[in-house]
């Protein structure tokens, strides 16, 4: 009677879906985003980025859509502070996230991202800045980094991402003062 109860559950099991985590590194997945406004943004290979090449856990690092939330984060919030008639392209070449994960702390904690101050996030980006004409105005590679994250943090945030989007808007207050009320 065993065997027949078995048999069919093993059966289900074997055709049901197994549906996989969204990891960033899929080859599939677009490289930028759709063109949205005077502000482009794109990206090269996620599994080459600092985050993920350089992880403890190279699984929990290449989950989630965290590229694309980011892009989409910078683009709108560029787009708010350019100037009129300027327009931005900018290509994400490298992201390391804040916080890690450390090894040796547990089979049950290997997947939580541990934040301390040595652990900074960073970004490495091509920008190119034109205007009406298609001059360019600002032109070249940004490295960002926010050695001070943690002192700026707020404790009851719940964006994973937060220290990242607060480095990309503290770095476009600095290149693109002129602000348009954003």
């Amino acid at each position: 009677m065993r065997k027949t109860f078995l048999i069919p559950l093993l059966a289900a099991l074997a055709i049901t879906p197994v549906h996989a985590a969204r990891l960033v590194t899929d080859p599939d997945l677009p490289r930028a985003l759709p063109a949205d406004g005077p502000v482009s943004v794109e990206w090269t290979d996620p599994a080459e980025f600092s985050e993920v090449r350089l992880s403890h856990n190279r699984w929990e690092s290449e989950r989630g859509d965290w590229v694309t939330e980011l892009a989409r984060h910078l683009q709108k919030r560029a787009a708010a502070r350019l100037p009129a008639g300027q327009s931005m392209h900018v290509v994400i070449t490298d992201i390391e996230r804040a916080g890690d994960f450390e090894p040796g702390r547990g089979l049950t904690s290997d997947h939580i991202r541990v934040m301390r101050d040595i652990y900074p996030p960073r970004m490495t980006l091509q920008v190119r800045i034109t205007d009406t004409t298609g001059q360019v105005v600002s032109e070249g590679e940004r490295r960002l980094v926010d050695n001070s994250f943690l002192m700026n943090s707020r404790p009851m945030e719940t964006d994973p991402l937060q220290h990242e989007k607060r480095m990309i808007a503290d770095w476009l207050r600095r290149e693109l003062p002129a602000s348009r009320g954003g």
